[in-house]
């Protein structure tokens, strides 16, 4: 279904592949229509549980069906790319899965467009976000998520610190590690655990490319979101709701159908680890409360932006 004649040039876009994650999809619209999003694109692989017929039926979402490899689309980059490339030049775009929140500076008085708007009058073309795992106090499949419930209040717990940082030479962005995932699905080799630096928010421009998922673009200056002079840059956090109930079943199919970086080393030991019920929460767990918790925390930064 394609609505891409209704965008107009300021429009904020959204960009999102996915298959089989109809339930997620109702507060994920909702969320991001409310933050200010215009228009959304989906890349939807082989969905069966109806979500693509969801999504036609709305009528700010265009989207595209394929039944191609994942995986040979180097995880949906390529795609990803291509829409962009085609219908994203000079907007706003943001990037993310459907169990990913952008939370950023004044979120809670601020729209989107405010932030876009200091962006462009900063010269700024490109806004980080760390990744943040959120997850339940007790079981994963304790309590259940249904349709248009907002996981975070399932998923409300997060680890406030436990992550390593480095810089990467060749894309000049910084790689960082950590979090529940490393210190229970990767405990014991740490250094495979996910990534969870992002560049989620890009003034598109037709030249642009994501490399690996929203880690990294090219050009390389779109990567260095953070002063390398020791001051700080406005940079937000997307709230990562992958651990609630339906995680067991879905890294189960993810991990059958093999369409996964590294041959799906992260949904095999998200495989192993879930048939122990495991409990994400420990003693050094905060709980949510805003964007100013996660700023005075040091996982975000308003930077400059008063």
């Amino acid at each position: 279904m394609d609505r891409t004649d209704q965008i107009r040039p300021d429009d904020i876009l959204l960009f999102c592949t996915q298959r089989n994650e109809k339930v997620r999809l109702a507060y994920f619209l909702d969320y991001y229509r409310k933050q200010g999003v215009n228009h959304f694109f989906f890349v939807d692989n082989d969905s069966d549980d109806g979500a693509l017929e969801y999504l036609k039926k709305q009528p700010d979402v265009s989207v595209w069906f394929t039944r191609a490899s994942y995986r040979r689309s180097r995880f949906g980059v390529d795609w990803l790319n291509w829409l962009q490339r085609k219908y994203g030049h000079g907007h706003w775009t943001l990037t993310v899965d459907p169990d990913e929140f952008l939370v950023y500076p004044f979120c809670d008085t601020r729209p989107l467009r405010a932030l876009t708007d200091w962006l462009d009058a900063s010269s700024i073309k490109s806004f980080s976000a760390m990744l943040l795992d959120m997850y339940p106090k007790g079981r994963l499949d304790e309590q259940p998520y249904q349709s248009g419930d907002n996981p975070i209040e399932i998923a409300s717990w997060f680890d406030s610190g436990n992550y390593t940082m480095a810089r990467n030479g060749r894309f000049a962005n910084l790689w960082i590690q950590g979090g529940p995932r490393a210190r229970v699905f990767f405990r014991d080799e740490p250094a495979k655990a996910p990534a969870l630096n992002k560049v989620p928010l890009v003034k598109w421009d037709k030249n642009y490319v994501y490399v690996s998922s929203t880690h990294m673009l090219l050009p390389r200056g779109l990567n260095q979101v953070y002063d390398e002079w020791g001051g700080e840059k406005a940079s937000g956090v997307l709230l990562h709701a992958k651990f609630i109930d339906t995680f067991g079943a879905k890294a189960a199919e993810e991990l059958s159908r093999n369409q996964h970086y590294a041959g799906s080393v992260e949904y095999k030991a998200y495989a192993e680890r879930v048939k122990e019920n495991p409990q994400l929460w420990c003693k050094w767990s905060e709980r949510y409360i805003n964007w100013r918790q996660l700023e005075i925390l040091g996982l975000m930064s308003k930077g400059n932006w008063a």
